[in-house]
């Protein structure tokens, strides 16, 4: 006698992440998947979290946000410090919450330590040092943020390599752990990298020629100063926040923060805006392009529907493998 075939039981429903670089289309790839799966999306963005930062970190329309529920988005006062850590602790929350609705959890952005969180584990990281960083601090203030960043090659060459070098927070977190433990901030990382993803997620990553992706780099700087960068950035200094918050060490506000002090031109702050876009595409690519799981979609061959379906099949693949090991059968 036999035990019941996985024909007859419920077919696992995977997790999916859809992640890739800047101005890829995972939002609108993401919209159109979710409502086919019947899936609400979380954001891993590390910049969506803060309210009234909507244009600069490409919100989803309120529109979109009607169609399909959306979380980690507008959860955090522009002043408020945020971790990977303390997003991995709100996605997890708000993936339970998805699952207990019998619906789909689908990841989507591309903050690479906020996609490392979903996949590997970030508690062997010891906490932030607050003496560390006020020694920090304070270097960054007497020495400017190129000093930490010279620092930052000498300690962990390796990470220098791949960070934004205008990122003060990025910076000091990396060489806070390094002061703490004696090892390179990648280090934690490294040891991960290579690891499978969790039982029941996915992993998608969308890929453009890089002409075509620094075209739409271009295209998106541009639509975001139509849609009124400036305005929004002028808006919440005007209301007290401080140009040194976490929220604005992010491409498009730190470019508009400098040229609103004087600091920039228009043209060049446009100028300086498109390369730090371009460089911040690059080094999500080279993260993304050292996990060996990852399954890329060419966006520049394949339309929306054809990516739609290669996702879709993948998933019908998952399920349908799980389905197969938990079905094994036994004799009496």
């Amino acid at each position: 006698r036999t035990s019941r075939s996985a024909a007859t039981s419920r077919p696992t429903t995977p997790s999916v992440i859809l992640a890739g670089p800047t101005a890829s289309g995972k939002s609108a790839l993401a919209m159109a998947l979710a409502k086919r799966l019947q899936a609400e999306i979380i954001s891993v963005d590390s910049r969506q979290c803060y309210r009234r930062l909507d244009i600069g970190t490409a919100k989803p329309s309120p529109e979109d946000l009607a169609t399909v529920p959306h979380h980690n988005i507008s959860v955090l006062d522009p002043d408020q410090p945020d971790s990977a850590m303390a997003f991995y602790r709100r996605a997890q929350k708000a993936a339970d919450e998805i699952r207990s609705r019998d619906r789909m959890v689908l990841y989507a952005g591309g903050s690479t330590l906020h996609l490392q969180s979903l996949i590997t584990p970030l508690n062997n990281l010891p906490e932030s040092s607050p003496e560390n960083l006020a020694l920090l601090q304070q270097e960054l203030e007497r020495d400017g943020v190129d000093a930490l960043f010279a620092k930052l090659q000498v300690a962990d060459p390796k990470y220098a390599a791949h960070i934004d070098p205008k990122n003060p927070r990025r910076l000091m977190r990396a060489l806070d752990v390094w002061m703490q433990t004696g090892r390179p901030f990648s280090s934690f990382h490294d040891q991960h990298m290579q690891a499978d993803p969790p039982a029941g997620l996915l992993v998608f990553a969308l890929h453009h020629p890089r002409k075509t992706l620094h075209a739409r780099i271009e295209e998106r700087c541009e639509q975001m100063l139509d849609q009124g960068l400036i305005h929004e950035t002028e808006s919440l200094l005007a209301d007290g926040y401080s140009p040194d918050l976490q929220a604005f060490q992010t491409v498009g506000y730190r470019q508009v923060i400098a040229y609103l002090a004087g600091d920039l031109s228009r043209d060049q702050m446009v100028q300086d805006f498109k390369t730090a876009t371009r460089r911040y595409a690059k080094r999500q690519i080279t993260w993304l392009r050292r996990w060996p799981f990852v399954k890329w979609l060419d966006a520049d061959a394949f339309g929306s529907e054809a990516l739609e379906e290669q996702v879709m099949q993948e998933i019908h693949l998952h399920q349908k493998f799980t389905s197969t090991k938990r079905s094994t059968p036994c004799s009496s």
